[in-house]
């Protein structure tokens, strides 16, 4: 078999530090002025700068704005409308000479109105001033004539529900809704991002470890091409060195894609600018917290906020049922005014002993036939009443049955950590007796390779039983509300 020249295999040895240095090199470049970002800092970033936290935010503003709307339209409302001038010429028929004559109009008014609707009863009171000028000519005559009027009234449905109480209501609802799912969204952005950030560690973490795996190469390289060098083993020997170098090396630059590949999903889950550095710090020592399976589920049925959710949408299908059974509806309304006005040819007679206007007016609208339209109305209303409530059952059922999955997974991620932990210990100490033997040519290049790597697989796994512990912890925090580390409430925290 044709061997490599000594000089030929030494600078290969060399090029395999050189690459080892130069990916070293350009870590610590990249991490100098780098944020050393925790899980804290980035679910700090999370909550203000993610797309799904600043939609579900926008929609809470809206909420909360068109409340406040509704609100201030229910205090006394004042409003002004005036015609400074308003100019018209028309033709106007005359009786007493059977001709029509052109005629001349100026006219200017005002008029000013207060009103306070009554949440309570439906109903609205109103005051109103106006006052008008009006001059006409005709056929040469010329009349102006002032006019002024205050009127006190009040308007009050009968026989209905009430529109005002039902609108303030669905408003206040809809503000509740949207702040729960605010919450909800926190929570979830919560959980992706620590999902996201322990991977993107475990990234980071598998990047060390190729690169430990790596220089471990490198080292029983030169290791063998002393021993070929000495012609204590075969070339082949240092053949089989070298492709497990250049293996591990192609190990390293996926793990470091990947790792960048990662960071830039975070980023974007985040919300942080494409071209921001910054290096993942994370404690991901053992801790094993005790949970109650009986209390997670119970405080979860009890604050679920996706329980209250699906109560709003009862209650609103319960307002839509009561708007269809108002369609077609008998009912009748009660107007009530009072009032003075006046005329005369100057402002001072208009106001010169005004006659008083009263009027009591009863409106009855009675439905004869509408084809049945009411009913078919009413029916489809109870259907989604019955679906809502439905839903809201299978939601408790679902909700139940998350939380025993989860805390299933969490005692199983328990047992894979104990596991995980006597298989990188079994794989250290096999490494360290078997490296002794190939210092002591007692075995060949791919035989340590192997146990390299099972050392590196080892390692990883047990980075990924404690990351995967976590997450389980934080779904069973988010499913119960229960923060099972702190002991206390979610709700109360947030």
């Amino acid at each position: 078999m044709k061997t490599l020249p000594r000089r030929k295999r030494k600078s290969q040895a060399a090029f395999g530090i050189h690459i080892l240095w130069l990916s070293v090199a350009l870590l610590l470049w990249s991490s100098v002025g780098a944020e050393q970002l925790t899980l804290e800092r980035a679910l700090e970033i999370a909550s203000s700068n993610s797309p799904t936290m600043r939609q579900a935010t926008y929609n809470l503003e809206a909420s909360e704005h068109s409340l406040k709307a509704q609100q201030a339209g229910l205090k006394l409302q004042f409003n002004l409308d005036l015609t400074p001038i308003r100019l018209a010429r028309g033709q106007v028929w005359s009786d007493r000479f059977s001709e029509w004559f052109a005629n001349d109009l100026k006219n200017s008014s005002a008029r000013f109105s207060m009103s306070q609707p009554i949440k309570w009863v439906d109903g609205t009171l109103s005051f109103t001033k106006t006052l008008d000028w009006r001059e006409s000519s005709s056929l040469g005559i010329s009349t102006t004539t002032y006019q002024q009027s205050l009127s006190l009234a009040y308007n009050q449905p009968l026989f209905t529900y009430n529109r005002t109480s039902m609108q303030l209501r669905e408003l206040e609802l809809e503000l509740e809704n949207a702040q729960l799912n605010h919450a909800i969204q926190k929570l979830r952005i919560e959980l992706d991002v620590t999902e996201s950030f322990l991977n993107l560690y475990h990234q980071h973490q598998r990047v060390q470890i190729e690169r430990e795996s790596y220089g471990n190469a490198s080292e029983s390289y030169d290791i063998i091409n002393n021993k070929v060098s000495a012609g204590i083993v075969a070339r082949e020997e240092l053949l089989q060195a070298d492709i497990t170098r250049a293996t591990s090396r192609s190990s390293l630059q996926n793990a470091e894609i990947g790792y960048e590949n990662a960071r830039d999903n975070f980023r974007i889950l985040i919300g942080l600018d494409l071209a921001e550095e910054f290096e993942v710090v994370a404690d991901i020592e053992k801790s094993i917290v005790q949970v109650n399976l009986v209390d997670a589920v119970n405080h979860g049925l009890q604050n679920r906020m996706e329980l209250r959710q699906a109560d709003i949408e009862i209650q609103n299908a319960l307002f839509n049922l009561t708007r269809a059974g108002a369609e077609n509806e008998f009912k009748a309304s009660v107007d009530l005014s009072y009032g003075l006005s006046g005329t005369g040819s100057t402002l001072s007679e208009a106001y010169r002993k005004p006659p008083q206007d009263r009027s009591v007016a009863v409106s009855v609208q009675i439905p004869l036939f509408d084809w049945g339209q009411k009913e078919h109305r009413m029916a489809a209303s109870q259907s989604q009443v019955d679906s809502r409530r439905l839903s809201a059952e299978e939601q408790r059922r679902q909700i139940v049955a998350q939380i025993n999955q989860t805390y299933r997974r969490l005692q199983n991620q328990q047992t894979q950590i104990e596991i995980a932990e006597k298989n990188v210990e079994n794989a250290r100490l096999t490494y360290e007796i078997n490296l002794e033997r190939y210092r002591n040519g007692e075995l060949s290049s791919k035989d340590i390779a192997f146990y390299q790597n099972q050392l590196s697989d080892a390692r990883l796994q047990e980075v990924r039983a404690l990351i995967d512990y976590k997450i389980a912890l934080l779904d069973l925090k988010i499913r119960s509300l229960w923060d099972f580390e702190n002991n206390r409430a979610v709700l109360e925290s947030e």
